[in-house]
C-alpha cells in the first residue's frame, strides 16, 4: 500500500508552492509578500523553510484579496 498525500484542505500548514496553488495567488505579489512580511501567526518556520497557515492565512485573504490572481 501506498500512502496518499495530504490534501491542502486536510493540512494547517503549507509550502509556499502549495499556497500559490491552493488559494489562486499571483506568484509575483505573493513572493512580494513572502518577502515582507513576518507574521508568526501566518507564517510558521521549520528549519529554513517557511510554512504557511492555512487557516490564518485564509482570514488574511479575505481581508487582503489583493494577492489573488485576476481572473
Amino acid at each position: 500500500h501506498r500512502m496518499q498525500k495530504a490534501l491542502p484542505d486536510d493540512k494547517d500548514f503549507l509550502t509556499l508552492a502549495e499556497t500559490v496553488d491552493y488559494f489562486w495567488l499571483s506568484r509575483r505579489k505573493f513572493s512580494e509578500w513572502i518577502q515582507k512580511e513576518n507574521s508568526p501567526v501566518l507564517i510558521a518556520r521549520y528549519g529554513k523553510r517557511k510554512l504557511i497557515n492555512r487557516e490564518a492565512f485564509e482570514e488574511y485573504l479575505d481581508k487582503h484579496p489583493e494577492l489573488r490572481r485576476r481572473e
